[in-house]
């Protein structure tokens, strides 16, 4: 037993957007790595810790909503991040937390200047500092419309074609993705079903190729967010005493 509390890991701070969101793939490996979920859902009134000394970091996942909205959640969203910056600890914004961070950060969130979405498969090319890290997919799965700016200090560690800022690294311990690599089939299914009215929007790509693009493109996808999360989560463990 006293063995076990040592090795006992602090729960990973998961803020999800809507009541039947999900951490789906990323929840499940950090599962598996022994890391407990706190999830909180702060557009349905969850609170956010003031420090996040009792956990091992926070992600902060996707929605509907955008990083410019004025809601009182969104803004609450972007001023706590404040939070794990200056405690250094780890964090992850994945899409709309990427969007938070950069807008954390003095970063600009807006639409594509031509009006361009991205909505299925695209691909991602990975910059010097990013190759530097690990190894990157090709092609990685999106779902939104509007793209940041490179916040100032930021590092960026993958670039596309329609938005240049994938993915950056800010300081030590703060990390953000445009892409999704945390869905399940079951999630892609859903989303395919309840977000086709989308799929209209210039660039977007319709439902069929979704599908067929996990088919193809899935497997490295989903073992790049494994290491992913093993680089930003247990890179710093071994020294860290609970």
């Amino acid at each position: 037993m006293p063995q076990e509390a040592s090795d006992a890991k602090r729960p990973v701070l998961i803020v999800l957007h809507q009541e039947r969101s999900s951490a789906g793939r990323v929840g499940h490996i950090l599962q598996q790595k022994g890391f407990p979920l706190d999830i909180r859902r702060p557009a349905l009134g969850d609170e956010l810790p003031p420090t996040l000394e009792g956990h091992s970091g926070t992600i902060i996942f996707g929605g509907p909503m955008s990083a410019n909205d004025e809601e009182d959640f969104v803004r609450r969203e972007i001023d706590w991040l404040s939070v794990p910056l200056l405690e250094n600890k780890p964090y992850l914004g994945i899409c709309l937390g990427a969007q938070m961070l950069a807008r954390n950060l003095g970063g600009k969130v807006a639409p594509h200047h031509e009006g361009m979405t991205e909505i299925g498969w695209y691909p991602l090319r990975a910059t010097e500092a990013g190759r530097a890290l690990m190894d990157w997919p090709a092609m990685v799965y999106h779902f939104h419309r509007e793209g940041f700016d490179l916040p100032k200090g930021a590092e960026l560690l993958a670039t596309g074609d329609t938005y240049p800022n994938q993915a950056f690294r800010y300081g030590e311990n703060a990390w953000g993705i445009q892409f999704h690599g945390e869905l399940t089939r079951a999630m892609m299914h859903r989303w395919v079903v309840h977000g086709a009215h989308r799929f209209v929007l210039p660039g977007a790509q319709m439902g069929k190729a979704h599908l067929e693009g996990r088919m193809l493109h899935d497997h490295p996808l989903r073992t790049w967010m494994e290491n992913f999360l093993e680089l930003i989560f247990l890179r710093g463990e071994a020294t860290e005493t609970p």
